[in-house]
């Protein structure tokens, strides 16, 4: 079994080079490089692989080149590696199967959410869990944006009473929304959906928020936007296969990868190695999953979620209502306020990750946060968030501090564990039958892993 070279300093090795992996190598080479190694580089694609080796090299922070290893190579890249950690950045359905082999072959996990796409998976990778008694850590970085550990700590204190129920609205906008439907996401084999791939972030912030176990699903929604069927109805006319060969600078819902260089070098120029296309049309065939979305979502304490999600909303950013037997507490977040071109003609995929713009003069809407409480009798007040910085609202920062140093206890419990991520996914998974089924789905009867593992 691998052991770290010391107490505190671990080996790591990144399973999974596509675009959410860079953040970690700069963590792993750059803030953290005293107390981590990244020592290794898996995945099925040697293009993705060179252009990883050159960014531990561009950082110029002297980190040695990380071994390189095939998808097939993850027990043999453990052993001589010496790693102590994988970190999975895989697409979604890969999950699973990485997790078990990982933890089989002597090291901890800790993977991007979701967890995994289906509840196959979940069993798989509680019996290896409890088979090898290693550590898995769900990377769900939106608990530590200040402002949803604002909201947390709200409810935690009784402001709101006992909460009797959450109304919560996500929209992604037709650029970052849009996204989801070029790429690998777009089969629902590949990644379980938004329910599942986008919105279990959403789902364990209600969780956490609730400190409490999803019960039953109810879910409803469908393909009504994007896809080769609606556009035929809207008459939108024959469309490009892809954005960057055959599209037009005019549409700005095909994407072309040669105007940005880590696009171009990600994709386009590996294409040749696994024919992996990232710039599909989002108006062609062959999409299976759903662009809007509701729940209703019934918890084991009593209190119930309404849930919605839109991928093809003018803005981005997302409303939140708790109601309590005390009050009521309204979290509104505008992450992009417009989807408008730069400077430069183009506009960031997801704004989440990228530093706040500035937006049209004209705009009544502006990007920024504001958390409310009004208790029963009370005039409403703002309560105030801290200034955050960085992506994903402030926490990716905190979740790389968080994951590779010693940090003290959690008053907030942000660290989320192997039960949180099957908590998430759970709700996930349940709408999925739901919505094939037509029915409310138990969660308890999905069977997602035994033991100290069951969500709930």
């Amino acid at each position: 079994m691998p052991t770290s070279t010391n107490g505190t300093h671990r080996r790591y090795a990144l399973l999974g080079t596509g675009s959410r992996g860079r953040e970690y190598v700069r963590a792993l080479c750059r803030d953290h490089r005293d107390v981590a190694t990244l020592a290794a580089f898996l995945d099925p694609n040697p293009g993705r692989l060179d252009f990883y080796q050159e960014l531990v090299r561009d950082l110029g922070t002297g980190v040695a080149p990380p071994a390189r290893y095939g998808s097939d190579d993850v027990e043999r890249m453990i052993t001589e590696q010496r790693i102590d950690r994988v970190i999975v950045t895989a697409p979604d359905h890969a999950h699973a199967d990485i997790i078990v082999r990982a933890l089989h072959a002597g090291a901890d996990v800790i993977t991007e959410k979701p967890l995994t796409t289906d509840a196959e998976g979940t069993r798989r990778i509680a019996a290896a869990l409890d088979a090898t008694g290693r550590d898995l850590v769900v990377t769900f970085n939106y608990r530590y944006s200040p402002r949803n550990s604002a909201l947390r700590e709200l409810i935690a204190s009784g402001a709101v009473g006992e909460v009797t129920g959450v109304q919560f609205e996500w929209v992604l906008d037709t650029q970052h929304g849009a996204d989801y439907f070029r790429r690998w996401h777009r089969e629902k084999p590949n990644s379980g959906g938004l329910l599942v791939h986008k919105a279990s972030h959403h789902f364990d912030l209600v969780n956490w928020w609730l400190d409490d176990a999803p019960r039953r699903v109810f879910a409803s929604g469908g393909l009504r936007f994007y896809g080769a069927q609606n556009a035929a109805r809207r008459g939108l006319g024959p469309r490009p296969e892809r954005g960057t060969t055959e599209g037009s600078a005019d549409d700005p819902f095909l994407l072309d990868l040669r105007d940005d260089e880590s696009l171009r070098r990600l994709y386009l120029e590996t294409e040749h190695h696994d024919g992996y296309l990232r710039d599909l049309d989002v108006f062609g065939p062959g999409i299976t999953i759903e662009d809007n979305l509701a729940l209703v979502v019934d918890y084991a304490g009593g209190a119930a979620l309404s849930y919605s999600l839109n991928a093809h909303s003018p803005w981005e950013g997302y409303r939140v209502a708790v109601n309590g037997t005390a009050g009521r507490a309204e979290l509104e977040v505008v992450e992009r306020a417009a989807v408008l071109t730069g400077k430069d003609g183009h506009v960031a995929v997801d704004p989440s990750v990228t530093a706040k713009t500035a937006g049209a003069a004209e705009d009544s809407r502006t990007e920024g946060e504001r958390l409310v409480l009004q208790r029963h009798w009370e005039p409403a007040r703002e309560v105030p968030i801290p200034e955050a910085t960085g992506g994903h609202g402030g926490g990716d920062a905190e979740l790389y501090l968080a994951l590779f140093r010693e940090v003290p206890p959690d008053p907030l419990g942000r660290a989320a564990g192997v039960a949180d991520g099957l908590r998430a996914v759970a709700v996930g998974i349940a709408g999925n039958r739901s919505l094939d089924t037509g029915l409310p789905v138990l969660i308890h009867e999905l069977g997602l892993g035994g033991g100290s593992h069951t969500p709930g």
